[in-house]
C-alpha cells in the first residue's frame, strides 16, 4: 500500500480533531466537577442580606452551608461561619478536583468527586452508616491530604501584599503550622487556619450543634469576622485559583 501525502495529511487532521474533542470533553468534565461558581454564589447569598442588616435572611442562607444551628447567630457569627465554609469548600470543591485532574486526568477527578460525595452523604457518624461512612471519610481524608496542604500554601501566598505592613503571607503560614493540626479535621484545619491568617481574622470557636454547644479551637489571628470578610474570602479564592493555574501552566510548559 502506497502512503500518499494526502493520506498523511488526512491522518494528521484526524488526530488533531480527535485530540481537540478529547480535550474539550476533559475540560467539560473538570468544569462539572468543580464548584467554584456555586461556592461564590452561595457565599454572596449570605453576604448581600448582611449588608442590608437582614439577619433572618442571612441565617436562612447560611443554614444551607453549615451544620450548626443558625437561629441565634449574630452578624459576626454568620460571617465567621460563611468564611469557614468558603475556605474549607474552596479546597474540597475546587482545588482538590483540579489537583486530581492534573495528576490522573478525567478518571482521577471523577473518582475524587465520587469519594467526596460519598463522604458528604455518609461520612457523618450515624449508627446506620457507621462502617460505610467511616470508610468513605477515611478515603476522602487520604485523597484530600496533599490538595489541602497545597491549598493552604496557595491561601498563604494569596495573602501576600507588596506593602510590608500588610504582608499576611508569613502570618498565614504560621497559623497553618501552629493551629491547623488542632482542628478536628486533618485537612480542614490547615486550610481554614491559613485562610484566616491571610485574611487577618479569627475563625473557629463555639457553636450550637443539634442543641448542644461545641467548642472548637480558634484559627487565624486578629479581629472577629465581619460581613465584608465574606467578600474578602471569595477574593482570596480567586487569587489562589490564579496561583494554581499559573503553576500548572509552568509545569506543563516545562514538561512539554
Amino acid at each position: 500500500m502506497v502512503i500518499t501525502p494526502i493520506m498523511l495529511a488526512t491522518l494528521w487532521v484526524d488526530q488533531i480533531v480527535e485530540g481537540f474533542w478529547h480535550g474539550l470533553l476533559a475540560v467539560l468534565i473538570l468544569y462539572l466537577a468543580i464548584g467554584r461558581q456555586s461556592l461564590i454564589e452561595h457565599a454572596q447569598r449570605v453576604y448581600q442580606p448582611l449588608l442590608k442588616d437582614n439577619l433572618d435572611a442571612a441565617r436562612q442562607q447560611v443554614a444551607m452551608l453549615i451544620s450548626r444551628d443558625t437561629q441565634q447567630l449574630n452578624a459576626s457569627e454568620i460571617s465567621r461561619a460563611t468564611c469557614e465554609s468558603v475556605l474549607e469548600n474552596g479546597s474540597d470543591a475546587l482545588f482538590a478536583a483540579i489537583f486530581w485532574f492534573a495528576v490522573a486526568g478525567v478518571p482521577g477527578v471523577v473518582l475524587y468527586r465520587v469519594v467526596n460525595t460519598l463522604d458528604a452523604m455518609w461520612g457523618y457518624r450515624s449508627e446506620r452508616y457507621l462502617y460505610f461512612g467511616r470508610i468513605a471519610a477515611r478515603v476522602d481524608d487520604v485523597m484530600n491530604w496533599i490538595p489541602a496542604r497545597l491549598t493552604a500554601l496557595s491561601y498563604s501566598l494569596a495573602g501576600w501584599h507588596w506593602q510590608a505592613s500588610k504582608n499576611t503571607c508569613g502570618t498565614a503560614m504560621r497559623c497553618w503550622w501552629r493551629q491547623g493540626r488542632s482542628w478536628k479535621s486533618p485537612n480542614a484545619g490547615p486550610v481554614m487556619a491559613a485562610g484566616a491568617g491571610a485574611l487577618g481574622i479569627q475563625l473557629g470557636g463555639g457553636g450550637i450543634y443539634h442543641g448542644k454547644r461545641v467548642e472548637s479551637p480558634l484559627l487565624g489571628i486578629g479581629r472577629p469576622a465581619a460581613p465584608l470578610d465574606i467578600d474578602r474570602a471569595c477574593t482570596l479564592i480567586r487569587k489562589a485559583l490564579l496561583i494554581w493555574l499559573t503553576a500548572l501552566f509552568i509545569i506543563a510548559w516545562v514538561l512539554s
